[in-house]
């Protein structure tokens, strides 16, 4: 029987996160899992310092997995290595990493997998609502993630996979936050080369930042103030109520990995049957689909 299991965060200072935070202490209370859950500051080095706590922990205290969703863009796989040699089990939410399946081949009595979004289908979706709202061609600027994230890149394939060579991309990178959203987009109309470049819609690679660009295009661009914004995460208190409001056109519903990988453990405990080394949970559109409207269709 799992008694304790810890879950690191990145920042508590993202509603993503903390939505993560506490549906990790949910399933802990579900499953009947001490849950230990940390935030780092966005601080790499805090994070490892968090995660050689658990692993140099005496035995007997030592969680029987560590779930983390790296601070680092290296994926912390010198971290990986020591926590399973202290025979700690380990998972890696919504980091795409290639040492996974090494240590599950070096270690194959523990637990060793990541589970995360699909994230190209984040980006397909993206894409899909960019047809719905623009038709079948036009200008997009896409507010990605940081460019050492893996999710940020797996979103972009997929937008650029759907949206094809009709459809021209200027990328900026942001770094998950609204004020980064603000500053990245900010930046980018100072530019004189923005001139060139007027887009049909804002595509955004998470809530916060389209809740920033949105600021930025009204303060410094007022005439394109009936721009569709984008985005994704799709939280209550966030991307759902923004579209509800009007100021998101649609948002990508992308669910907790916290939740999921705790159960994981659980049934690994039970049955001892290895999970497949990467689980992709299923993201979905809001509003649906099937509902998204041009602006002069409505």
């Amino acid at each position: 029987m799992v008694e304790r299991l810890a879950v690191c965060l990145t920042s508590a200072d993202q509603e993503y996160q903390v939505l993560q935070g506490e549906d990790a202490r949910a399933a802990g209370r579900r499953l009947g899992v001490e849950v230990e859950a940390l935030f780092a500051e966005d601080n790499a080095v805090l994070q490892i310092q968090q995660l050689f706590r658990f692993i140099h922990a005496p035995e007997a205290e030592r969680p029987a997995a560590i779930v983390v969703e790296p601070a680092a863009a290296e994926g912390l796989e010198r971290v990986a290595r020591n926590a399973v040699k202290a025979g700690i089990g380990w998972i890696v939410l919504a980091a795409r990493v290639d040492y996974v399946d090494a240590l599950r081949a070096e270690h194959p009595a523990l637990l060793v997998s990541q589970v995360g979004a699909d994230q190209r289908e984040v980006g397909r979706i993206q894409g899909r609502q960019c047809r719905a709202l623009v038709g079948a061609r036009g200008r997009v600027l896409c507010v990605q993630g940081p460019p050492d994230s893996t999710a940020a890149a797996d979103r972009l394939e997929g937008l650029k996979e759907t949206l094809g060579p009709e459809f021209e991309i200027r990328g900026l990178s942001g770094d998950w936050t609204e004020a980064g959203g603000e500053k990245a987009v900010a930046s980018w109309l100072r530019l004189k080369t923005t001139e060139a470049f007027r887009p049909d819609i804002v595509v955004c690679q998470n809530d916060s930042m389209a809740a920033g660009a949105r600021r930025a295009v009204l303060e410094h661009r007022k005439e394109w103030g009936r721009l569709p914004f984008l985005g994704v995460d799709g939280l209550p208190q966030g991307g759902l109520k923004m579209v509800a409001q009007g100021l998101l056109a649609a948002t990508v519903v992308t669910p907790s990995n916290t939740g999921p990988a705790l159960e994981m453990v659980a049934r690994w405990e039970r049955s001892k049957e290895m999970p497949p080394s990467e689980v992709r949970l299923a993201p979905r559109s809001h509003p649906p689909e099937a509902e998204i409207r041009r602006p002069g269709d409505r």
